[in-house]
């Protein structure tokens, strides 16, 4: 069993240490990853190594709609032996020991260190360039110790987390969209309604834009990254212009300016209001109606002020957005030849 979709990125191509145990739906591998022996894809589960390596031991299980992704210009990632990531997961270039389980909804960011025989409970969010020692239960955003844990019992939670993650996601009808030549959607994506991607727009691996009811509207050169869902129950959701949307975010009907990111794991509540040139941190949440003012980078949960947009971040969100868009033209490109 394979992935159902595996492509090169800048020549290479996957490597896997033997076939997988089993590969779900849409699961995709890209680029100059390693998978060791008897691994386990679930569901609509990203894992790309395109810019950096992404090297994964033995036995590792990543869950329905999972990613496993790395920072272009500075961290891989690694992880070790026996490791679980759990469902809507986010593992993002760090590094990971082994007998690791890493919950539902867990976010681990860039240059991060855990170590081996710890559970990273659902929900937490690690910090970049935290470092979570062996040997114990982590909660919380940031996350951090709750108490000592045995092998015996990280193994126990590893069989539970995957007992628990059940059959996937239910197939929901989509529709291919009609888009211009300089937009790139993914073919795992699944898109449904009244759906307007603008000029140099990119959707990614295995998103969800749901405008069953309400028109979802994406400005020039976004980029809506692997396994976002965005769903419009009445309302509509409209992302401006040179917009970043990370990994496994969720939103509904709301409203997000121009130049603006939207960190990894993030949920954007009904009726937010996110102003232009406004960064919200990985692992974020938004309470209904609320208004994130321009120019700040704001998180929490709920989101709140943490500080100006300095100049740098700003440099940084721009370079994303022009990284997105040359990766969505290269993926456009990989994705015709495999017509």
């Amino acid at each position: 069993m394979t992935p159902d979709l595996i492509l090169p990125y800048e020549g290479e191509l996957p490597q896997f240490a033997s076939r997988p145990v089993w590969c779900g739906r849409r699961s995709t591998v890209i680029g100059a990853a390693s998978l060791g022996a008897q691994a386990w894809l679930g569901d609509d589960s990203v894992i790309r190594a395109d810019g950096q390596t992404v090297t994964l031991g033995d036995r590792f299980w990543l869950g329905h709609r999972s990613t496993v992704h790395i920072a272009t210009f500075t961290h891989g990632t690694t992880v070790g032996d026996r490791v679980s990531v759990g469902r809507n997961a986010v593992v993002h270039a760090c590094t990971v020991g082994s007998d690791v389980v890493i919950e539902d909804d867990a976010v681990i960011l860039d240059g991060a260190t855990l170590g081996d025989c710890l559970v990273l409970e659902a929900g937490s969010t690690v910090f970049p360039r935290a470092t979570l020692p062996s040997g114990f239960v982590y909660a919380g955003s940031p996350a951090k110790p709750v108490r000592p844990i045995t092998l015996a019992e990280v193994e126990e939670r590893a069989e539970r987390l995957r007992e628990a993650a059940g059959d996937g996601i239910p197939d929901t009808p989509a529709e291919a969209p009609e888009v211009e030549d300089t937009v790139y959607v993914a073919r795992t994506a699944r898109l449904r309604g009244r759906i307007g991607l603008g000029d140099g727009a990119t959707v990614l691996f295995s998103c969800v834009l749901d405008a069953d009811v309400g028109p979802i509207v994406i400005g020039a050169s976004t980029n809506i990254q692997d396994n976002s869902v965005v769903r419009s129950r009445g309302e509509g959701v409209v992302i401006g212009r040179d917009t970043t949307i990370g990994h496994n975010v969720r939103m509904a009907d709301c409203r997000i300016g121009a130049r603006s990111l939207i960190g990894i794991g993030c949920v954007i509540a009904p009726g937010t209001v996110i102003a232009d040139d406004v960064m919200l941190a990985a692992g974020a949440s938004t309470d209904p109606g609320q208004l994130l003012e321009s120019g700040h980078l704001w998180g929490g949960r709920p989101a709140r002020i943490l500080s100006r947009l300095d100049d740098d971040k700003r440099r940084m969100m721009a370079r994303i957005v022009e990284g997105y868009f040359v990766h969505g033209r290269t993926y456009g490109r990989m994705q015709e030849v495999l017509r």
